[in-house]
């Protein structure tokens, strides 16, 4: 399920971008945020843009998925 959804009130999300990612202008990529019901994600280069939200099952089986685990 894909859903938009805020931090819980008066929590600040921890955004973290891979450690793969370089520091130059072409390290952008994407940045997670994970919460107690969900992972958050956005773009690095528009930080106030839309943030898309998954639960941290979906999130964990794309994560598997994506490293051919």
């Amino acid at each position: 399920m894909i859903r938009k959804a805020a931090a819980p009130e008066g929590a600040a999300l921890q955004w973290r971008k891979s450690s793969y990612s370089s520091n130059g202008p072409e390290g952008d990529c994407v940045e997670v945020a994970t919460a107690w019901d969900a992972v958050h994600i956005r773009d690095s280069k528009n930080v106030a843009g839309p943030r898309l939200s998954v639960a941290a099952e979906s999130w964990a089986g794309f994560v598997a998925y994506a490293s051919g685990r």
